[in-house]
């Protein structure tokens, strides 16, 4: 059958989208940029692509008109005044699209709603529910509360909070309950409903076989990774400093740091168990889904992360992504380094594409720490984000406060747009040459500066500039796979 899934290049739709292929069903992909896909996916060649952003009606392409059935996987936790508007226009864009088609089913993965004071971002899910109603196709909701995967925003929060605190001074949503589900299972639901005419226009809570606290699961990840700690709950804290405590601690962003105290001031417990008789699962536990969270970590191959989600600058800026990515020329100004090597080429490339995360910039870190800390206390995405993986780069990646543009090892070149808080826009841009039978190393900074400011940040900068990217070519061309104990770290 031909499946839809909107929202492919998310945390859920990445993993959906092989066990869809596994079955053998032919797969629709709706995204905003094919080039993008294709980069982060090993499956560009065995789906159909079509492109679109649902904010804007104008840049859809017409869906196939066979569609069987459709995933919508599109979610927001931005915290603008207007997010739940834009979540309904988007929903609303899909649906007039998918009404030319033949489709049968709709699914929808939201959250639980049993509360009866809904945050905001929870209200807004629901309201999508009643927009997708509004289509020509059966409608099947899975509510479920937080998601335990290798990559997903509730497991990177967790591990950040137990992994760099001994002594936790918590705010009082910890003592909230909820009740998690592992990935696995929740794709299991997915794949489960398909077309299966029982779930046809009903709606399901899903999550695992145990109810926990916040706070429950924070130490139950700290005994699986035999650490000590300790949580003191101080019930004074308000949301919007408990909001500054999630984002200055962990690697998440402000924004999704509101977003996220917002809605853990409900509880999500299941409430309707109908799912058992429709997809009869046993689900893991949270240990279990822990577990597996775990061994993808040791073996690098987190599918998806949430910090794949693209940073509005990136894509905004004035480069056509779908053609060969180019940094912009004008109004910009430069710094290069033209380093000459006479080492292996293929061991400074992978020494370039381990860059960041726990390898770190290879000189003068403490600068880069530095400067990701002052990017988080000015409200930016600071530099906790690290790497999806230690082996593997992909444009459209996550990189501290860089995001990957262009990871192209066929021609040694990496490209990174930074996403922290700037008076203007950065590009870095790592890249050997070889001319003359000679290789050289090619770092070159761009900064495109925003007024008087933009431009008076840029030379402040330079002398920085000509210690750390002339020490940084050193060190990467020198740099011989040297285990660190932080390249071990879960």
């Amino acid at each position: 059958m031909k499946v839809l899934i909107a929202g492919a290049n998310g945390y859920v739709g990445t993993r959906l989208l092989p066990v869809l292929l596994e079955q053998g069903h032919d797969v629709v992909c709706l995204v905003r940029d094919k080039r993008r896909f294709r980069e982060m996916s090993d499956y560009g060649d065995k789906v159909t692509i079509i492109t679109g952003d649902l904010l804007k009606d104008s840049t859809m392409q017409a869906f196939p008109p066979n569609i069987d059935a459709a995933y919508y996987l599109v979610h927001s936790m931005t915290d603008t005044p207007e997010f739940a508007q834009l979540e309904a226009l988007s929903a609303h864009n899909f649906i007039q699209a998918l009404n030319t088609t033949t489709c049968k089913q709709v699914i929808f993965l939201g959250g639980i709603v049993n509360d009866g004071n809904l945050s905001k971002h929870l209200k807004s899910r629901k309201h999508v529910e009643d927009v997708l109603r509004e289509g020509n196709a059966a409608v099947t909701v899975l509510r479920a509360a937080i998601i335990i995967g290798s990559g997903s925003a509730s497991f990177e929060i967790i591990r950040d909070l137990a992994e760099k605190l001994p002594v936790m001074t918590a705010p009082r949503w910890v003592n909230t309950k909820c009740q998690p589900i592992a990935i696995r299972d929740v794709l299991g639901y997915l794949e489960g409903v398909l077309l299966n005419e029982q779930a046809f226009n009903k709606t399901f809570d899903i999550g695992g076989p145990e109810v926990l606290t916040f706070k429950q699961m924070l130490m139950g990840y700290a005994k699986a990774r035999k650490l000590n700690r300790r949580i003191i709950v101080l019930p004074f804290l308000s949301p919007k400093i408990s909001s500054y405590w999630l984002y200055f601690v962990t690697s998440t962003s402000y924004q999704l740091a509101q977003s996220l105290v917002d809605s853990m001031k409900n509880e999500t417990i299941m409430k309707d168990h109908s799912i058992d008789a429709i997809v009869p699962r046993k689900c893991l536990t949270y240990q279990e889904a822990l577990d597996l969270a775990f061994v993808k970590i040791e073996q690098n191959s987190i599918v998806s992360s949430w910090k794949d989600a693209l940073n509005q600058g990136y894509l905004h800026a004035d480069y056509n992504f779908m053609d060969q990515i180019k940094v912009p020329q004008n109004g910009t100004v430069e710094f290069k380094v033209n380093t000459e090597f006479e080492q292996d080429s293929d061991t400074v490339l992978k020494n370039i594409w381990s860059i960041g995360g726990n390898r770190g910039w290879y000189y003068w870190d403490w600068i880069w720490n530095l400067r990701g800390f002052i990017d988080k206390i000015v409200g930016g995405v600071g530099s906790r984000r690290g790497r999806t993986s230690n082996v593997s780069i992909k444009a459209g990646d996550a990189l501290d406060f860089w995001r990957v543009l262009l990871a192209d090892k066929k021609n040694c070149r990496l490209l990174l747009y930074a996403e922290m808080k700037l008076p203007g826009e950065a590009w870095l841009e790592f890249k050997i040459i070889k001319k003359e039978g000679k290789n050289y190393l090619n770092e070159v900074a761009t900064f495109r500066p925003n007024g008087l400011w933009g431009r008076a940040y840029w030379y402040l900068m330079w002398p920085f500039h000509l210690f750390i990217f002339k020490g940084m070519a050193r060190e990467i061309i020198s740099y011989r796979d040297k285990k660190r104990l932080s390249d071990l770290k879960l």
